[in-house]
């Protein structure tokens, strides 16, 4: 499901006449919180179950150059969820549907006056249940990567 739109900043463009590579992370981010406003838990949620998601871990992939202005979506699959993670993995396409770039995470849920993990509250996990998610038979090419120098 596509869980963010927006568009390249002139701003987020570096010297190569690119987008930066941090300005990835910045959309990855902004979808992330489009995900966690869907499940409920925009401000008002938070505030109502003293509850938010931390980010644990992050794998961004850059697969093509984004230019100035150009559109961009990002796609939201579920990889997998316990009672209080979430395993996403979020894909960056163009208007054409061309993969930009994928970031894969690992958000927790976390009870904000004790700082620590927590089950999502039942209506978040409710809301979780009915996100597009991905057959483990199934998953993105670029789920589940891992990073180093092959031999």
């Amino acid at each position: 499901m596509i869980i963010y739109k927006t568009h390249v900043a002139a701003e987020w463009v570096d010297y190569n006449g690119h987008m930066n590579d941090a300005e990835y992370a910045r959309v990855f981010s902004q979808a992330c919180e489009a995900l966690i406003d869907q499940i409920g838990l925009d401000e008002a949620g938070r505030q109502h179950y003293g509850y938010t998601i931390y980010t644990l871990e992050t794998h961004l992939c850059y697969r093509r150059e984004a230019h100035q202005g150009q559109a961009l979506d990002v796609d939201l699959t579920l990889l997998d969820s316990d009672t209080k993670r979430l395993h996403v993995f979020f894909a960056m396409l163009d208007d054409e549907g061309n993969l930009l770039a994928s970031s894969e995470q690992m958000l927790m849920g976390m009870k904000q006056a004790s700082g620590r993990p927590s089950p999502f509250p039942t209506k978040i996990a409710n809301r979780i249940e009915e996100l597009p998610k991905a057959n483990s038979e199934a998953w993105p090419e670029l789920a589940g990567r891992t990073i180093g120098i092959r031999r």
